[in-house]
């Protein structure tokens, strides 16, 4: 078989197509295996080159992140103004409600009350003006007859002091007397 083989294959070398046969093979042989030296070559570039590019491509995305972190904030920053506006404008109008609707229960408050006669704060103030007033007039009347001479407050105390004191006597004297006219009442008639 091995005899076959070899004049099957002289029988084409000798041919000019068997010729251009083994030439293209050769070529597509040869470039193949350039082909696969050149992926060698690059595979070991890259192992060696691996860590600057790496290096490089993590000092990109630094500045690329530290870049959106700068705009992110601006936005971020320009959105919480925003926020802080409209919390602050709401706030305000929920006061403003808030006050409206207080002052409404009050003034319904002050009129049930008045409806019911009780006093409101104002008149509570007032009587405590009159009441403070007053005492001062009254305080003023007596210093001013703690200065009057002794002579004459004396008599004074001492005559109703005199009239308390006889009041009583007056009034048990007066029973005694009912019971002695009953008692002898009594004993007329069982006489």
């Amino acid at each position: 078989m091995v005899k076959k083989l070899s004049k099957i294959a002289a029988k084409k070398a000798a041919s000019p197509a068997g010729l251009l046969d083994s030439q293209l093979a050769s070529s597509v042989k040869d470039s193949a295996q350039q082909i696969w030296l050149a992926g060698m070559g690059a595979f070991a570039k890259a192992q060696a080159e691996g860590g600057k590019v790496f290096e490089a491509l993590v000092k990109e995305g630094v500045s690329l992140q530290r870049k959106t972190q700068a705009v992110a904030e601006e936005k971020l920053g320009d959105v919480t103004g925003k926020m802080s506006s409209m919390a602050s404008e709401v706030t305000s109008k929920a006061g403003a409600s808030w006050d409206k609707l207080e002052n409404i229960f009050e003034e319904r408050t002050a009129k049930a009350l008045g409806k019911l006669g009780v006093p409101t704060a104002k008149d509570v103030a007032e009587l405590q003006r009159r009441v403070e007033e007053l005492s001062a007039a009254v305080a003023k009347l007596s210093r001013t007859t703690a200065k009057t001479p002794a002579t004459k407050t004396a008599p004074a105390k001492a005559p109703a002091k005199k009239a308390a004191a006889k009041a009583p006597a007056k009034k048990v004297a007066a029973k005694r007397a009912t019971r002695k006219t009953a008692s002898t009442g009594a004993a007329a008639s069982a006489a």
